[in-house]
């Protein structure tokens, strides 16, 4: 089988990373400051909404927005569930981050691509090397770690550990959702998947969201709602392109500091304008733990790459 090859431009591969890595770090922060304004479902529902748009029309200049006959009723069945997953991530997540701090969302989110490493293992028979196990412990110590930090600081904010458990609960059910995707790629394209998921999503959400409150947004907030449909388009499409160009095992290793660079772009938010965002309040404790949780991330995703 002939196995893809990286172009060996590196600059631009590191900085299409770059730009993935600064907008997942950004989005929590984004999401926050809009959940001041508008509630988390029509937040959702409306992110879903640009994105079934702009998937849709992409995939209809290229001619390819069929290829839904090849499912049988197995088929069909394993893409509504994992439209229901990826509903649930988003739902979930975005209520977390209305509970607890973007840097925590962030890190703790960090959960969902080694939950679907073990499910990798577990479903597709794929194998992790000792020094992986070993990553993945560091990564588990340090979410620890990082959990008990903030955890003292609960009495300030009493939503802590709600937000936290619901941000885990979005990333067992972005694991889930990966896995299901992973089989259906047999039958469909990526963006197939994601473009019936989108759409799915916006008609399913549709009952409970509110889109009049939408008029009633300042233009500060209509821009981070922008953002915040945007982000995950640009994201997604910098990081496909950067694994054109880069080494897989690179830009996963870069990708890695996310959680860093979340907790940087909200100190720098606070500091701009300490109105709109509240300190994060991490002691060395949380730092030792922040950093266990790149390095476990870095050390899953450059021995998953070699053979």
């Amino acid at each position: 089988m002939t196995l893809h090859r990286a172009s060996g431009n590196w600059r631009l591969g590191l900085l299409l990373t770059l730009i993935t890595a600064a907008c997942w770090a950004t989005l929590p922060i984004a999401l926050k400051l809009v959940l001041q304004a508008l509630d988390p479902i029509t937040l959702t529902w409306f992110r879903f909404v640009v994105a079934a748009l702009f998937t849709g029309a992409w995939l209809g200049l290229r001619g390819r927005l069929g290829g839904y006959r090849a499912l049988d009723g197995r088929g069909w069945a394993m893409l509504g569930v994992a439209a229901l997953m990826l509903v649930g991530n988003y739902v979930f997540y975005l209520l977390g981050v209305q509970h607890t701090t973007p840097a925590n969302a962030q890190l703790l989110i960090q959960l969902a691509p080694l939950l679907m490493a073990l499910g990798g293992i577990w479903v597709f028979g794929e194998r992790f090397r000792a020094a992986q196990w070993l990553g993945l412990l560091l990564l588990f110590a340090g979410m620890g770690l990082f959990f008990a930090d903030q955890l003292a600081a609960s009495a300030r904010a009493p939503g802590y550990v709600l937000g936290s458990s619901l941000v885990v609960v979005g990333a067992i059910v972005w694991a889930l959702y990966a896995l299901l995707q992973k089989q259906l790629l047999v039958r469909l394209g990526s963006m197939q998947i994601l473009l019936f998921i989108y759409v799915f999503a916006s008609i399913a959400l549709l009952p409970f969201a509110h889109p009049a409150s939408l008029l009633k947004l300042d233009g500060l907030h209509w821009a981070l709602l922008a953002y915040c449909a945007f982000n995950t388009i640009g994201a997604y499409g910098a990081f496909a392109e950067a694994l054109a160009h880069w080494e897989a095992s690179r830009v996963s290793a870069i990708l890695a500091t996310t959680p860093l660079l979340c907790i940087a772009a909200a100190w720098a938010v606070h500091a701009l304008w300490p109105q709109w965002l509240a300190p994060e309040r991490i002691t060395l404790t949380g730092w030792i733990g922040a950093a266990l949780v790149v390095v476990g991330s870095a050390a899953v995703s450059l021995l998953n790459a070699r053979r």
